[in-house]
């Protein structure tokens, strides 16, 4: 695991950032389809994406009927394309290795997913840290 409880802040010329996105997404009509050596070659493809694009990959876990990633980015990649990059390879790859998926899925991904930040710091921490310096 790359992403540990002590704060990790990665920095560039001008920024110092934590950003971390809990993502989650499933097959079209959720159908359980992530099973058996689609589960293998999926955790492959999301490592060889995330490795490319120099994000971490904190965690990875493939349900049969959906795939949550951690992944740690730049302030630069918003989510849409992180999630994009995840998806489009994924779909892209596994229908052409793993032709039972072109059979049973008009797609191999819905259109939507879930995406949430994440930190070290909670929201009720930032809170109290703002309204602290409202009196310097």
């Amino acid at each position: 695991m790359l992403y540990t409880s002590r704060v990790d802040y990665a920095t560039t010329a001008h920024a110092v950032h934590l950003l971390v996105y809990h993502l989650v997404w499933c097959p079209k009509y959720r159908r359980p389809v992530l099973v058996d050596g689609v589960v293998e070659r999926l955790r492959v493809i999301v490592a060889e994406v995330v490795a490319e694009h120099g994000w971490q990959l904190a965690e990875l876990a493939i349900r049969p009927d959906h795939v949550h990633a951690f992944v740690r980015c730049r302030p630069t990649d918003p989510p849409h394309l992180v999630v994009r990059a995840l998806k489009g390879r994924t779909s892209r790859l596994l229908r052409r290795e793993f032709p039972a998926l072109r059979r049973r899925l008009p797609t191999l991904w819905t259109r939507s997913y879930f995406c949430a930040s994440a930190g070290n710091v909670s929201a009720a921490t930032i809170q109290r840290y703002i309204e602290a310096q409202k009196g310097v």
